[in-house]
């Protein structure tokens, strides 16, 4: 790519990033309430995003001999820290972590 085109393709990105942060506050200001459907998916889409991810990280998983193992530990290590602390980000650093280890140390 020459410069010109380089240059171009950085202002789209930045542009294209910008209209995607900035459209929801110019769509819906702060003293306006959102349209019920927006406030329906803000409430029930969290959870299934998580419920995503769940799925995606364990469809790969095998259960059978000790290749399943890490996973089902961390994502019991998962459950009992949100259950304990209530903290997503915390209990998806501390989930990775003990995954981490246990596939490098434990069950390497």
């Amino acid at each position: 790519m020459t410069i010109i085109q380089q240059i171009m393709t950085i202002m789209l990105v930045v542009a294209g990033t910008m209209l995607t942060r900035f459209l929801p506050f110019i769509i819906f200001p702060e003293g306006k309430n959102p349209p019920k459907y927006i406030s329906y998916l803000g409430s029930v889409l969290p959870y299934a995003v998580i419920g995503l991810l769940v799925i995606y990280c364990l469809k790969d998983a095998v259960f059978t001999n000790f290749h399943g193992i890490p996973e089902a530990i961390a994502a019991m290590f998962i459950l009992v820290l949100h259950k304990w602390r209530k903290n997503t980000l915390l209990s998806i650093a501390g989930g990775t972590i003990i995954y981490m280890i246990l596939v490098q140390y434990a069950f390497a």
